[in-house]
């Protein structure tokens, strides 16, 4: 019996080891299924979540998005596993397909924040502070905050917890970009409090439907910024 057994073992692995291997098919579908499984179907994320929406975001931010991920300025272990060895055209087709999507967004979910730091957060986002050095967000991110094109990307619609991570990522080091790093330095001069106050104000505030990015930025741009210059 166990002569039989041997044989038997011999022979399934014998098959798996000559079986033909299993075919992927290498096509756009199949390459937009892992971004889809955790930013929700059509790249649009779901509400509240920390994973954002991607969709409608201009494609030269999400080209340079996967860019950093992969060459590793963003730090995020399943994005660089999924990005490793991916070709630029592959990534630019990717963020090709999800700019080109104008899909409604859900209603901002409800933001605990204190009246004080709604105020506040809504000033650094309108109007900057000139005593901290800081330019108002609206400055690159477009008068609505919808973003701009080539490669700003908006700012509503986002989750309190995800802007909060982004800041921190950007103070830290975590989170790079194309150098000029303006975002790096703009996060830097931001305290705790008011770090807490703009992401409330932004992830409180009701998002344009639709909300698209503006053809161009509407104010001269403050500082200059690498990212600011890539497109697909």
């Amino acid at each position: 019996m166990k002569f039989a057994a041997l044989i038997a073992a011999w022979w399934s692995t014998l098959a798996l080891a000559t079986a033909a291997p299993v075919s992927v098919p290498d096509t756009l579908a199949q390459r937009l299924a892992p971004c889809t499984a955790c930013h929700g179907q059509q790249g649009r994320a779901v509400s509240g979540a920390y994973v954002p929406r991607i969709a409608g975001k201009p494609a030269g931010y999400l080209y340079e998005q996967l860019i950093n991920f992969r060459d590793g300025r963003r730090q995020n272990a399943t994005m660089v596993a999924l990005l490793a060895d991916l070709p630029d055209a592959y990534l630019r087709e990717i963020a090709a397909h999800f700019a080109a999507l104008d899909l409604p967004h859900a209603p901002a979910p409800a933001v605990a924040a204190s009246p004080t730091a709604l105020v506040r957060g809504e000033a650094i986002a309108r109007r900057g502070d000139a005593s901290a050095k800081l330019p108002a967000c609206a400055d690159c991110h477009g008068e609505q905050l919808t973003g701009a094109l080539p490669a700003m990307p908006g700012l509503l619609g986002l989750p309190r917890d995800y802007l909060i991570a982004q800041l921190g990522a950007w103070q830290t080091g975590s989170r790079h970009a194309t150098a000029p790093d303006c975002m790096a330095d703009i996060a830097r001069r931001l305290s705790p409090a008011d770090s807490s106050a703009v992401a409330d104000w932004l992830a409180s505030q009701p998002v344009p439907q639709p909300m698209r990015p503006a053809a161009r930025p509407e104010r001269p741009a403050p500082l200059r910024c690498g990212s600011a210059g890539h497109a697909p």
